[in-house]
């Protein structure tokens, strides 16, 4: 029983920083959530620069979501962040997002910016509920005509 019973309970996700050894995982995710993803040596360049800072999820050994931002001075841009499709309505994006900004906060980022589609609903709330909030919109950014809101949280 001890052994079904842990093969149908999942340990909660762990968080930790990314590496260039995930980049292909990253990559994979990366295409799977977005029309465009990432290649991998992409991946790889970004997950060596100095000023940027990315952070996994794992359930186990695999890849279930991850967030990417860049800084510049005292500020910091959200390039990207995913979970897994399969992943996706539990609860896992918040806490990963969470220990994001922490860990910029941590490295002296006084403010975060991102871009969203203003009809990704599941992001829009994450983002709201995380404290961010709209500061601009660029009409016609995405592909269909919609339109770039720009999100900031302030860390201070």
């Amino acid at each position: 029983m001890n052994l079904v019973s842990r093969l149908l309970t999942r340990s909660p996700p762990t968080f930790s920083t990314a590496g260039p050894r995930d980049a292909a995982a990253i990559a994979q995710l990366q295409a799977a959530s977005f029309g465009r993803g990432w290649g991998e040596d992409e991946v790889s360049r970004l997950l060596v620069d100095s000023a940027v800072v990315a952070h996994r999820a794992l359930s186990g050994r695999s890849l279930v979501g991850f967030v990417m931002s860049r800084m510049a001075a005292d500020e910091a841009e959200i390039l990207s962040i995913a979970i897994a499709p399969a992943r996706r309505g539990r609860g896992l994006s918040r806490p990963l997002l969470d220990y994001h900004l922490r860990s910029l906060a941590g490295l002296g980022v006084l403010a975060v910016f991102l871009e969203v589609d203003e009809h990704n609903a599941p992001a829009r709330r994450l983002y709201d509920g995380a404290g961010f909030r709209e500061v601009g919109r660029r009409d016609g950014y995405y592909a269909g005509g919609a339109a770039a809101l720009v999100l900031r949280r302030d860390l201070v």
